[in-house]
């Protein structure tokens, strides 16, 4: 898949400002500081499209990004940062956990873990959230794998993958890199995969 336009839509506070077309949606998700909004960056191969910051917990709302007029990338806002107030949490879990619910045009998740500590509780809570939920895909994009030795990394991919299939076959997995730009076609090619089987979309 070549991404040839990537477009910022709207970011919403509420459900109720979520775009109204039915373009496929793809949404990101991950532990605040996991380098999400890094990733979707070097996937869009623009700069500056997701903002980065070095501040846990910065992204709070939901960011709609138009990628080739046919389908949208959904960066979500992170979460289990320390710092958050009862009150933020209890935004976050209303915001995020009523948009994975209740949008008809989710197609996958692309949960985002730190390859040095994989399925943290913040992780866990989140697996077990879709755990009824097996109409949607879910990647389990395990990033910063560049900090980890060769053999830790086979370690990590092997665990996961293994508990992938335990889950059930809704579930892939896949390790990446933004540092090293490693992992973005496959990335790509699993996302398309979803909408469309026959790579046609481009």
């Amino acid at each position: 898949m070549q991404i040839n336009k990537a477009q910022f839509v709207c970011s919403s506070e509420r459900l109720s400002q979520l775009p109204k077309d039915s373009l496929p949606e793809f949404a990101f998700i991950g532990r605040s500081n996991v380098g999400k909004s890094s990733m979707v960056n070097m996937l869009t191969g623009r700069s500056g499209l997701a903002k980065v910051s070095g501040t846990p917990g910065k992204t709070r709302l939901i960011n709609h990004f138009r990628i080739n007029d046919s389908w949208y990338l959904v960066d979500l806002p992170g979460y289990g940062y320390a710092k958050a107030s009862p009150q933020m949490r209890a935004s976050w879990t209303s915001l995020v956990g009523g948009y994975i619910a209740e949008r008809p045009s989710l197609v996958g998740v692309v949960i985002v873990m730190d390859a040095r500590r994989p399925f943290m509780p913040a992780d866990e809570w989140l697996i077990h959230f879709f755990s009824d939920k097996t109409h949607v895909r879910q990647l389990w994009l395990i990033n910063k794998c560049d900090q980890i030795s060769r053999a830790e990394r086979a370690k990590v991919l092997a665990a996961a993958q293994k508990r992938a299939r335990e889950t059930g076959p809704h579930i892939f997995v896949q390790l990446f890199s933004g540092l090293k730009k490693e992992g973005v076609e496959p990335l790509q090619e699993t996302l398309l995969s979803w909408i469309d089987p026959e790579g046609r979309l481009a």
